[in-house]
């Protein structure tokens, strides 16, 4: 069995359009959980278009569904460090949009920068221009050029 052909650049696109909203959602977040759920996602959305464009590895059988941050060092191996941070932040991600109280402010603070250097990590990587924009006033997000 082959791996599945790439997505169209579209798809990508729209996954990094996504991504680049997750990180804005995050700025204007009310919760230091809500901020640290949204960066998490900018993250997912991002690795995602990594896989939407590489395609995903085919392990030669059908195989139970994996985590993006265990198929994302498989196509972009320079994404490996990346996709172990990520993929340590599940669990906490999880239970913040659960409504828990268990992210401090400075670790959400912390998770929206890291998101941030992601998706423009993973821009360059594919070849998509960025830049940087302010959402809200001492915010910095991610605008997608196209």
């Amino acid at each position: 069995m082959s791996s599945p052909r790439p997505a169209s650049p579209r798809s990508v696109d729209d996954l990094l359009t996504a991504a680049r909203r997750s990180l804005t959602e995050a700025s204007l977040a009310g919760t230091a959980g809500e901020r640290y759920a949204y960066a998490h996602l900018a993250g997912l959305r991002a690795a995602a278009a990594v896989l939407a464009a590489r395609g995903r590895p085919s392990t030669g059988r059908r195989s139970r569904v994996l985590s993006v941050w265990v198929l994302l060092p498989q196509v972009a191996p320079e994404l490996g460090e990346w996709a172990t941070f990520f993929a340590q932040g599940a669990r906490k991600r999880a239970a913040a949009e659960a409504g828990l109280d268990v992210v401090s402010h400075r670790e959400a603070d912390d998770l929206v920068r890291d998101a941030e250097t992601f998706v423009l990590r993973v821009c360059d990587l594919l070849g998509v221009p960025h830049q940087w924009a302010m959402a809200a006033p001492g915010a910095s997000v991610l605008r997608h050029v196209v």
